[in-house]
C-alpha cells in the first residue's frame, strides 16, 4: 500500500515538473526567437545572421513534439516526455542550423535561451541520466556543428555550456543527498517505531510467557524423573520449552535493552564456554568445530552474558545452516592497528543470497523456516551496545562468514 501511494506521489511530481518544463520551454524559445530575429528590427538592434534555416516552419515543427507531449501527458506516459522533447527540439536545431550556415560565408553565431533552460532545468527532474542525456546532448550539438561547419565560434557556447553544466550537476548533486539524507532518517525513525512497538509487545507478553513456560519444563523435568523408559518424548518436549524460553529472551531483550556494565572478560573463555553450549546440536548434526585463536589475547571490556548469547546465536546459526554436517572455523585475532578484536565464524552451509543480508537484523526477518527473525536482531544490538560492528560475507551453497569486530577498551 505505501509503494503504491509512494509511485503515485512520485507521478504526481513528475507530471508536474513536466508540465512545467513544457510552458517555460516554450515560452522562452518562441518569445526568444521573435525578439531576436524579428522585434530587434524595429528597436534599432542590429542582426547580423537573419532568420533563415528553416524559416516560419521552425515553429510549426516545433509544434510536433508538444502535441506529442500532450497527448501522453492524456494517457500517463510521462517518464520520456522530456527526453522525446529535447531529442526533438536537437535534432530540429541541427538542421535549421546546416541549412543556415552550409554553402554561406557567415560564422556561426545561433542558439537560443531554452538550451540554459535545459541544462539548469534538469535538476528538478532528480534523475541524473536525463541531466547527462542533457548536458551531452546540448553540448554535443555544438562540437556536431564546429566539425561540419569547421567553425571556431563554437568554443564559447561549448565553455558556457560546460559552466552551467557543472552548476546543475552541484546542485543535482545536492538534491540528491538532501533526498539520500531525509530517507534515511525516514527509515531510521520507521526502525526505531517498529522496534519501539516490539518493545511494548514484548514487555506485555515475557512475563506471562515466562512464568507458565518454567512450570511446564519443571512438571515435564518431573514426569521425565519418575517415567525414564515409558515415554521418549520428554527430551524432546525438554528442547522445544528450552527454544521457546530462548526466543522469550531474546523478545525481553528487546522489550527493556539492559544496561550494560563493563567489565573485563576473556574472550577465549566466552568462546569456550559457546562452544560448550551447542556441542551437543553440533555432535548430533555431523558438525566439527576448528577453533584458531591467535594468542596471547587481552582482556576485553564487555558484558560477559551478553557477549555469551551472541556467539551462541551465531554458532546455533552456522550449525542449522548444516543440516547434512559439515565444518565451522572460528578465528580470533588482534587488530593492532584499531586495538580491536576480531572474532571470524565460518560454515560451509547453504549460504545466504546477496539481496537478504541487507535485511538481517531486521525484525521478524528471517531466512530459516522455523526462524523468528529475532535472534540475529538481538545479537546486532549487543554488537552495537558494545561499539563494535558485524559483518556477514556469503555465497550460496558455499557457505557464511560472520565478522565480529569489538573494540578492546570500551570507549565511554
Amino acid at each position: 500500500m505505501k509503494k503504491g501511494s509512494n509511485n503515485l506521489r512520485l507521478y504526481a511530481e513528475e507530471k508536474k515538473a513536466v508540465i512545467l518544463f513544457l510552458c517555460l520551454f516554450n515560452l522562452l524559445f518562441y518569445v526568444w526567437d521573435v525578439y531576436y530575429y524579428y522585434i530587434r528590427l524595429y528597436i534599432g538592434g542590429s542582426v547580423e545572421v537573419s532568420r533563415g534555416g528553416l524559416g516560419l516552419s521552425l515553429y510549426f515543427l516545433m509544434l510536433l513534439p508538444l502535441f506529442l507531449a500532450v497527448y501522453q501527458l492524456k494517457k500517463g506516459k510521462i517518464f520520456l516526455i522530456k527526453y522525446q522533447y529535447l531529442t526533438a527540439f536537437l535534432m530540429i536545431d541541427i538542421i535549421d542550423n546546416l541549412i543556415r550556415y552550409i554553402g554561406t560565408n557567415h560564422h556561426f553565431a545561433t542558439g537560443n535561451i531554452v538550451e540554459v533552460l535545459c541544462i539548469l532545468f534538469a535538476p528538478i527532474f532528480v534523475n541524473k541520466k536525463y541531466f547527462w542525456f542533457t548536458a551531452v546532448g546540448i553540448i554535443g550539438k555544438y562540437i556536431l556543428m564546429g566539425l561540419i561547419l569547421q567553425d571556431i565560434n563554437v568554443v564559447f557556447p561549448i565553455l558556457l555550456y560546460l559552466i552551467l553544466s557543472g552548476i546543475a550537476l552541484t546542485v543535482l548533486v545536492r538534491f540528491y543527498s538532501y533526498i539520500h539524507s531525509l530517507t534515511d532518517v525516514y527509515e531510521e525513525l520507521k526502525k526505531k517505531e517498529k522496534l519501539a512497538v516490539i518493545g511494548q509487545m514484548a514487555a506485555a507478553i515475557g512475563h506471562e510467557i515466562r512464568n507458565p513456560l518454567a512450570a511446564l519444563k519443571g512438571f515435564t523435568q518431573f514426569q521425565q524423573e519418575n517415567y525414564p523408559n515409558t515415554n521418549n518424548y520428554f527430551p524432546i518436549m525438554i528442547e522445544e520449552i528450552d527454544r521457546i524460553n530462548s526466543i522469550v529472551d531474546d523478545l525481553m531483550y528487546i522489550g527493556k535493552p539492559k544496561k550494560i556494565k563493563f567489565e573485563k572478560a576473556s574472550i577465549e573463555e566466552i568462546i569456550a564456554y559457546t562452544l560448550s553450549i551447542t556441542q551437543q546440536q553440533a555432535e548430533r548434526q555431523g558438525v566439527t568445530v576448528e577453533t584458531i585463536i591467535a594468542g596471547p589475547l587481552p582482556p576485553l571490556d564487555c558484558e560477559e552474558k551478553q557477549l555469551k548469547q551472541v556467539f551462541i546465536n551465531l554458532i546455533k546459526n552456522a550449525i542449522e545452516s548444516m543440516p547434512e554436517g559439515g565444518r565451522i572455523q572460528i578465528q580470533v585475532k588482534v587488530i593492532e592497528k584499531h586495538h580491536k578484536l576480531l572474532i571470524s565464524i565460518k560454515d560451509e552451509g547453504v549460504g545466504i543470497a546477496n539481496e537478504n543480508i541487507l535485511n538481517l537484523g531486521e525484525p521478524f526477518f528471517t531466512t530459516k523456516k522455523d526462524g523468528t527473525g529475532l535472534g540475529l536482531m538481538v545479537t546486532n544490538q549487543i554488537i552495537n551496545d558494545h561499539q563494535g560492528e558485524i559483518k556477514i560475507e556469503s555465497v550460496l551453497k558455499e557457505g557464511t562468514k560472520v565478522n565480529v569486530i569489538l573494540p578492546i577498551i570500551h570507549k565511554s
